[in-house]
C-alpha cells in the first residue's frame, strides 16, 4: 500500500472517531481545511463517500463504519507493537490510559499508583473517574475497571482488590427521630439519599441478599446524587440512610458517627477487577503496571 494511503487512513479515523474536523485537526496537528482535502482524496482514489457531513455534525457514511471498525483496530495493533519496542529500554516507559469508577479510583488505584509511579518516572499514567460502563477499545483506553461481576466475559480480568460488600448506614441523629430498619422491605417507609448512575441510566435501586434470597429495594428520599462525596456528607448530616462500599464507611462507624444496620442481608460478591482486550499486545510499562495492581490476599 502506498505511504500516502496509510496517512489518508490515519487521518479518516481520526475524523470518524472525533465525529468533528476541528477536533482531528487539533489532534493531528494539521490544518483542518488540510485535513478536508485530503479526507476528500481518499473518498474519490476510493470511490465511495466516507463522511456525511452537515454544518453541524460529522458521522461515517456505511462505508466509512466498515473501514472504521475492519482498519481501525488494526492500525491500532501496529501502533502498539511500535510502542512496545520503543519502550524495550533499561527503564520500562509508556502512557496507560484507564477508565474506573470513584471508589475504586480512591481506595485501589490511587494507593498502588503512589508507590509504584515513583519507581517508574517514565510511565505515565491518566485515571479517567467515570461510573458508566465506558467501552475502552472504542475510547482507546488500555484498560478499565469494574467489579468482577460487571466485566464482560470477552476481557482479560486480573483482581486487584478483595470481595466487596456495600452496607446501609444512618448517623445516630437520624435513628433518634426513626426506628432502626429490620428488613430491607423497611426501608420504603425511611428517609434515603439516592444514588443516580449512568451505568444504569436511573436511580440506583439498593442490592440485597440473605441465604440465597436476593432482593432489589427502590427507596425514596428528598436527595439524589451521583458521587459518593456528597452522598456521604447527606447522611453524616441526618439526612436520610446511605448504601455505601463497607470500607468507605468503617472508619465513621468506628468514631460513632455512622450506624450500620441490615447487616444480615449486605451479602459480599466479587471485588474490583483491571480488565483489558484479550489481543492487547502488552508493553513492559503495562505489564508492570498489571503485576503491582494484581491482589494476592
Amino acid at each position: 500500500m502506498p505511504r500516502h494511503d496509510v496517512n489518508d487512513l490515519i487521518a479518516f479515523l481520526a475524523v470518524a472517531r472525533e465525529r468533528s474536523f476541528t477536533r482531528a485537526a487539533a489532534r493531528l496537528g494539521v490544518s483542518q481545511s488540510a485535513l478536508s482535502h485530503t479526507v476528500r482524496g481518499l473518498e474519490e482514489r476510493l470511490g465511495v463517500r466516507l463522511l456525511t457531513r452537515t454544518t453541524r455534525s460529522v458521522a461515517p457514511t456505511a462505508a466509512g463504519e466498515r473501514l472504521l471498525q475492519g482498519v481501525g483496530p488494526r492500525l491500532e495493533e501496529i501502533d502498539a507493537e511500535l510502542a512496545a519496542l520503543s519502550e524495550l529500554r533499561d527503564r520500562p516507559a509508556g502512557s496507560i490510559r484507564i477508565t474506573t469508577g470513584e471508589h475504586a479510583a480512591e481506595t485501589v488505584l490511587w494507593p498502588a499508583l503512589a508507590s509504584f509511579l515513583p519507581r517508574y518516572p517514565d510511565i505515565k499514567v491518566e485515571l479517567t473517574v467515570d461510573d458508566g460502563f465506558t467501552d475502552i477499545v472504542a475510547e482507546r483506553y488500555d484498560a478499565g475497571v469494574r467489579l468482577g461481576e460487571q466485566v464482560a466475559k470477552d476481557m482479560i480480568a486480573v483482581r486487584i482488590a478483595p470481595d466487596f460488600r456495600m452496607v446501609v448506614v444512618g448517623a445516630p441523629s437520624y435513628f433518634k427521630r426513626h426506628e432502626r430498619p429490620t428488613r430491607p422491605q423497611d426501608l420504603t417507609q425511611h428517609a434515603c439519599v439516592n444514588i443516580r448512575l449512568r451505568t444504569y441510566g436511573s436511580i440506583y435501586a439498593w442490592e440485597f441478599e440473605k441465604r440465597g434470597r436476593a432482593m432489589k429495594v427502590r427507596v425514596d428520599g428528598q436527595l439524589t446524587f451521583n458521587t459518593g462525596s456528597l452522598r456521604m456528607k447527606a447522611v453524616l448530616a441526618g439526612l436520610g440512610l446511605g448504601y455505601f462500599p463497607e470500607q468507605r464507611v468503617r472508619p465513621f462507624i468506628a468514631r460513632g458517627q455512622l450506624v450500620q444496620v441490615l447487616d444480615d442481608w449486605c451479602a459480599p460478591f466479587p471485588g474490583f477487577h483491571l480488565y483489558y482486550p484479550s489481543r492487547r499486545l502488552s508493553s513492559p510499562a503495562f505489564s508492570l503496571l498489571v503485576d503491582a495492581l494484581r491482589y494476592r490476599g
